[in-house]
């Protein structure tokens, strides 16, 4: 006679296996769609870079023979981008950076500044000054490169140091705009530190100077770390005053001269321009980086109050 024969015992984890496997098949049948909007977002944020990267190091150097791969893998663009007489690079290069260096310290400390004296003093004309200076950056920037121009162009006839095609000059320009909306950043950001700390300070015998330098500059540098970034990137990337203040090669910025390196021949000059421009970016890359740990902070606490 056959013995039944027996079925095994399902074990508890199995069942439980089965129905994470399926809660997990269900749920990204669900989100799929999200996936694919984020592969395709990235594919599209990501092209431009891979074609730049590409044709920089594509020896042929030519728009139309550019494409996602080098046809041609070389180093040959950026030899000739160093070897141009006509378009010094590392001129341009160092143009650029004491231009974006200085002027981001001083918007810095100019902004840093005068936020602290409408966050923390009250004086006749405070509330004035905030609205006046939120008005003035209602009105498009634009409308003052004609009497920007002219005024430079006088005033280097008198100190030829800060007229036009001098780095000095453009600035001077630069800087006359450091503050503007950077000072309700400042202050949204210097309001949510205690004025307790400032009073106790005072008590013990520190100055307005002792208070700001000692105490509420440590205590701010998540907002240093997000202006400096934004007035780095955006001086570094400015184009419309630097090219009507700077027309000489030699004093031109990255932005202008990689433009006219553009204009010269589009075709014939494409590689040095690509070149060009994946060097610049990487001091913007490194600025981000350094200081992306502070941005994040900088940027919602100084915003909301």
């Amino acid at each position: 006679m056959t013995a039944p024969t027996q079925t095994p015992a399902a074990k508890p984890n199995d069942s439980v296996y089965t129905v994470t496997t399926k809660s997990r098949r269900s749920s990204f049948r669900a989100v799929w769609w999200r996936h694919a909007l984020a592969l395709l977002a990235l594919a599209f944020a990501l092209f431009p870079v891979i074609f730049i990267v590409s044709s920089a190091f594509n020896d042929a150097g030519t728009l139309s023979t550019s494409g996602l791969l080098p046809t041609r893998p070389g180093l040959r663009n950026f030899d000739a981008l160093f070897s141009d007489g006509a378009r010094p690079y590392w001129t341009w290069y160092k143009n650029s950076l004491i231009i974006c260096g200085v002027a981001t310290i001083m918007t810095l400390v100019l902004g840093a500044s005068a936020a602290y004296a409408f966050s923390r003093l009250r004086w006749t004309g405070r509330r004035f000054g905030l609205l006046f200076i939120l008005l003035v950056q209602m009105f498009p920037a634009m409308l003052a490169f004609i009497a920007l121009y002219i005024t430079f162009a006088n005033v280097g006839e008198v100190i030829p140091q800060i007229g036009l095609n001098t780095l000095w000059g453009l600035l001077l320009v630069y800087l006359g705009g450091a503050m503007g909306s950077n000072i309700w950043l400042f202050k949204g950001y210097f309001d949510t530190i205690p004025k307790e700390l400032d009073e106790a300070a005072k008590i013990d015998g520190a100055s307005h100077a002792r208070v700001f330098f000692t105490i509420i500059l440590p205590l701010v540098k998540p907002i240093l770390a997000t202006v400096g970034i934004l007035a780095f990137v955006g001086l570094w990337g400015e184009f419309l005053l630097a090219s009507i203040f700077l027309t000489q090669a030699d004093s031109q910025t990255l932005a202008v001269g990689l433009y006219n390196t553009r204009e010269a021949d589009q075709n014939r000059y494409f590689g040095q321009f690509v070149a060009g421009a994946l060097l610049a970016s990487l001091p913007v890359v490194l600025v981000y980086l350094s200081l992306q740990r502070l941005l994040i902070g900088g940027m919602t606490q100084g915003s909301v109050k």
